[in-house]
């Protein structure tokens, strides 16, 4: 395993964490260090390798949204509180770094909520709504984590 090897870990290591903690497009980066690995290693493996872990970053990244979204419709929250708590979540990020982002979302969806269906039910529906961010996130960590497997396995390959 050469340096650069190591280097490309690390910066898969932090897209996994950015996953995490959505500060950093922790997708993008596990790609744009499995495309730096494989420009720099060549080769029909590197190249398999880079094709094999953009196919599952982009069907993560398209799964991530669908799955949430129709569970959220099938509990009956509708796309405008969802909306609502995205766009509070930006405004929070850049309120309270960091944190911003997750009360931004649970303020946003919770505000909805209350204005759509009442005190009482807004709750129940903001915990589907975080259960359903949650989901998301493991979603797309799944995706990082496979697409990271298939590079370690090609830095073993190769």
């Amino acid at each position: 395993m050469s340096a650069f090897d190591v280097l490309v870990a690390l910066v898969i290591a932090v897209g996994l964490v950015g996953i995490l903690l959505p500060v950093l497009p922790g997708s993008l980066l596990v790609l744009v260090a499995v495309l730096a690995w494989a420009g720099h290693t060549g080769g029909p493996v590197a190249w398999t390798v880079l094709a094999v872990a953009t196919t599952l970053l982009a069907v993560g990244g398209v799964v991530k949204y669908v799955v949430p979204t129709r569970r959220l419709q099938d509990v009956g929250i509708p796309a405008s509180t969802q909306w609502a708590g995205a766009a509070l979540a930006v405004v929070g990020f850049f309120v309270v770094p960091v944190v911003g982002l997750f009360l931004g979302f649970v303020l946003g969806v919770y505000a909805a909520e209350h204005r759509r269906v009442g005190a009482r039910r807004a709750w129940p529906s903001t915990r589907a709504a975080l259960a359903a961010a949650g989901l998301s996130i493991l979603i797309e960590l799944l995706a990082g984590l496979l697409a990271a497997g298939t590079w370690v396995a090609g830095v073993v390959v190769a």
